[in-house]
C-alpha cells in the first residue's frame, strides 16, 4: 500500500496514461468509466470504417508498452493492480471492437456490455493473468484475453440477430 508521500498523481506522466488522462481516478466504477472514456475514440474510428487489421499492431505495440509503463507505476507506488490502472480496459474494448461487424448504436452498446461481463468474471486464461501473474502484464493481459472473449461473443450474437 502507497503513503501520502508517495501516493500516485496524474502530473506523473505514467500514472497520467495509466489512468487514461485521469478517468481511472473517478471513485466509482472506474473500470466502467474507463471502457466508456475509450467509446467515442472507436465510435469515431468506426466512422471511418477502417479495415481492423491496421489496428492489431497499434494495439500490439500499444499493448506490449502498457504493460512495462503498469510494471513501473505499480513498482513505484507499491501497489498491485490498482483500480485506477484503466488502461487496460481501454485496450480491452479496443480489441472487442476489432470484432465489431457494423457500426450501430447497438453494435457499441453489445461490445461494451460484453467487455464489461468479461473484464468482470474473468474466464480463464484471464483469470489467471489476474491472480498469478504480478508483473504489469498480468495487469494488462487479463483484459485483452477478456476483450477476445467479448469480441467472439458478440460475433456469436451478432450473427444470431442479423
Amino acid at each position: 500500500m502507497s503513503n501520502v508521500e508517495n501516493a500516485p498523481h496524474i502530473k506523473d506522466p505514467s500514472v497520467l496514461f495509466c489512468s487514461f488522462f485521469g478517468v481511472g481516478f473517478i471513485k466509482w466504477a472506474p473500470g466502467t468509466f474507463g471502457t466508456l472514456a475509450a467509446m467515442p475514440f472507436l465510435y469515431l474510428l468506426g466512422l471511418l470504417s477502417p479495415p481492423f487489421f491496421l489496428f492489431i499492431p497499434f494495439i500490439t505495440v500499444a499493448t506490449v508498452l502498457s504493460c512495462f509503463i503498469a510494471d513501473h507505476v505499480q513498482k513505484k507506488y507499491q501497489l498491485h493492480d490498482p483500480g485506477w490502472i484503466v488502461i487496460d480496459e481501454v485496450l480491452g474494448i479496443a480489441v472487442t471492437w476489432l470484432f465489431i461487424a457494423g457500426y450501430t448504436w447497438l453494435d457499441y452498446l453489445l461490445i461494451f456490455a460484453f467487455f464489461r461481463f468479461f473484464d468482470i468474471v474473468k474466464i480463464w486464461p484471464a483469470s489467471y493473468f489476474d491472480k498469478k501473474v504480478k508483473h504489469g502484464a498480468g495487469t494488462i493481459i487479463d483484459d485483452i484475453i477478456s476483450g477476445v472473449f467479448a469480441g467472439l461473443t458478440y460475433l456469436g450474437v451478432h450473427h444470431f440477430l442479423a
